[in-house]
């Protein structure tokens, strides 16, 4: 009985998230690129303010303004202070190991990523991972580089999940493709702080 309760749990979190992703990529859709606040639900207090693409891997996230545990549930978030999309600065994506960001341990350096959003999109080339503690290690300042990390727990098969190792695939800017004439960059430190924990 309790196995079968874990197998329903563990479908049901995969199936969410599609379903999630779904509905997001419709609000992204409907929302100008993220510059008009689309709910993908009429209840949701979430909106989607970037596309996330990995052409590679055929891959194309919705992201979520915010990284709380309720905007993870559905999708990748927004880690609130980084840089926005089309802004110059350090962006920072996180999501869930096991569903939306599963395909992070499969992106190898020279592969390619694009950012879209309300202030245009940006180019990106992987230049690596690492592996963070969280417990000593915290994320960089918005304007300390220009740059995406995309950050999820780590490892990727851990059974008990939350731990304090985060794997961040960092990738460097290759072109900024502004749309909105004059719009702000994203700089400065996150949350105010000189670094953000992980």
């Amino acid at each position: 009985m309790l196995a079968a309760g874990l197998v329903l749990d563990g479908v049901w979190i995969h199936a969410k998230a599609a379903l999630a992703q779904l509905l997001l990529g419709r609000a992204w859709a409907r929302s100008d690129r993220g510059r008009e606040a689309r709910r993908p639900w009429p209840w949701a207090d979430i909106v989607p303010i970037a596309r996330l693409s990995v052409p590679r891997l055929h891959q194309e996230p919705i992201v979520l303004d915010g990284d709380n545990g309720q905007a993870l549930a559905f999708g990748p978030g927004w880690t609130p202070g980084s840089a926005a999309s089309g802004t110059h600065g350090l962006s920072v994506i996180s999501a869930h190991r096991d569903t939306q960001f599963r395909f992070l341990q499969m992106l190898w350096p020279g592969d390619r990523l694009h950012l879209d959003g309300p202030h245009g999109g940006s180019d990106y080339r992987v230049s690596g991972h690492r592996i963070l503690d969280s417990r000593h290690e915290r994320i960089p300042a918005a304007d300390s580089m220009d740059g995406l990390w995309l950050v999820t727990c780590y490892p990727f098969n851990a059974i008990v999940p939350g731990g304090p190792l985060r794997y961040v695939v960092q990738a460097q800017r290759m072109n900024l493709n502004v749309v909105v004439a004059g719009s702000s960059s994203g700089s400065g430190t996150i949350a105010g702080r000189p670094g953000q924990s992980l």
